[in-house]
């Protein structure tokens, strides 16, 4: 399996009825640069003009911007677009002996130093917790003693996507680990925060990614421009100091068919667009439009 080039554009737009005089905004927009992903160009526009904007790089090494626009408006669109390129999984990594390893080594608590001393950050629970008994009893069933990190990890992934129904609209982004394991249906965000759940809940280190899923049209339609969303999935650390991330909506370990925009210890620490307005406005539409399509031949690119 080769590499596989990305164009990737997701557009925001906020519609108001009646002036905004200001608006501050923070974005997650900007894909990373990887080992696996390569950025082959970026940017993000936004409209109206703002009046300041900046970026930077928040405390988990993601690629943020910030901005400020002081024209009065009832419309404000943000559009990024990227040019990406994708590795395929490396497979070092999944026959290496960090994956291999019974999954109770790469607890940090275990290493203690180093790296691991930086992953313990993402062990530690939420607040409000999302750890619950239904969260440790789920986790049991699979991190059974001394079974490999990598063949509890592909379990768990398996067991969500069997469990769990995929429905749009299920859930909000407010929604909690406990409601959806209630339920048993949401969309990927909550699929990949009740992975990170069960993770947490035997002492591993698991991070939010968050980032978009190439898809192709059935077979004999054309793609619809714009029909793609935005994804989400989970890693887990290994004690080699890698990442190993899965996508339990899909069933599969994360591929050359992903492309990663951020991490962090959750959702809130990485929403693509969140900001602030001052305005009388009543009523107020968002509408996202998002598209992943292959580029074909490097010079496309």
């Amino acid at each position: 399996m080769s590499s596989r080039i990305y164009r990737v554009m997701h557009r925001t737009s906020y519609t108001y009825d009646d002036d905004v005089s200001s608006s501050y905004g923070r974005c997650h927009l900007t894909p990373r640069d990887l080992p696996g992903q390569r950025v082959r160009s970026t940017s993000v526009h936004i409209e109206p003009e703002p009046d300041d904007r900046s970026t930077g790089i928040d405390v988990y090494g993601n690629n943020d911007s910030y901005f400020h626009v002081r024209t009065p408006h009832r419309e404000l669109t943000v559009t990024a677009r990227s040019v990406v390129e994708v590795d395929p999984i490396d497979q070092g990594v999944l026959l290496g002996s960090a994956a291999r390893a019974p999954w109770e080594s790469a607890r940090p608590a275990v290493v203690g130093t180093g790296d691991a001393a930086l992953a313990a950050e993402f062990v530690l629970d939420l607040d409000p917790p999302e750890i619950t008994p239904a969260v440790r009893a789920y986790a049991d069933e699979v991190f059974t003693p001394g079974r490999p990190l990598i063949e509890a990890v592909t379990d768990l992934t398996t067991r969500i996507f069997g469990d769990f129904t995929y429905r749009s609209g299920s859930t909000a982004i407010s929604t909690r680990v406990d409601a959806v394991m209630d339920r048993r249906e949401g969309v990927c965000q909550d699929f990949a925060r009740v992975a990170i759940a069960c993770l947490r809940s035997v002492g591993l280190a698991a991070r939010y990614e968050s980032g978009y899923l190439a898809t192709d049209p059935p077979p004999g339609k054309e793609k619809i421009f714009g029909a793609d969303a935005s994804h989400a999935w989970a890693a887990v650390w290994m004690p080699d100091g890698r990442w190993l991330a899965f996508d339990p909506t899909n069933d599969k370990l994360v591929d050359e068919r992903h492309v990663t925009l951020a991490w962090g210890r959750d959702y809130d620490d990485v929403p693509p667009l969140r900001g602030v307005i001052y305005t009388d406005s009543k009523k107020s539409h968002i509408d996202v439009s998002v598209d992943v399509s292959p580029v074909d031949a490097p010079g496309e690119a």
